[in-house]
């Protein structure tokens, strides 16, 4: 009996991993990657050539590259916490997620555009904005 339960659960693991991972799961991956400041996990949820803005690097970037920037910019400013503020979509099923990273040096708007590929969603688009306060 143990047997069976084991080859079910394995088989349904297998299955719901075969399919790719959905736009809700890839959302959750992508704000656990930003609020623990974990480039690598983050980029390989990049396409293959980003859009990316990153306060200092704009522009469009391979994944190692992005890979790079992004942890320069983790380094340079650690993460504190992250805040999901607003999630839309498109009428084709694009997604788009805002969010407030907060670091030792500041806070920052988090932008990613995510459009689906195959089973799977793929980020498109991801910006950090500085958010300086008036002095």
């Amino acid at each position: 009996m143990k047997q069976v339960l084991s080859i079910l659960i394995v088989g349904g693991f297998l299955i719901q991993t075969s399919f790719g991972q959905t736009e809700k799961d890839i959302s959750s991956s992508i704000e656990v990657a930003i609020k623990v400041g974990n480039a690598k996990e983050l980029t390989k949820l990049f396409c293959n050539s980003i859009d990316l803005n990153i306060p200092g690097n704009e522009g469009v970037y391979s994944k190692a590259q992005s890979e790079l920037i992004l942890r320069d910019f983790f380094t340079k400013n650690n993460p504190k916490s992250y805040t999901t503020l607003h999630k839309g979509s498109s009428k084709d099923g694009a997604k788009y997620t805002i969010g407030n990273l907060v670091t030792d040096k500041g806070s920052f708007r988090a932008y990613f555009y995510m459009k689906q590929k195959g089973a799977s969603y793929i980020i498109h688009e991801f910006s950090l904005n500085s958010e300086e306060k008036d002095r």
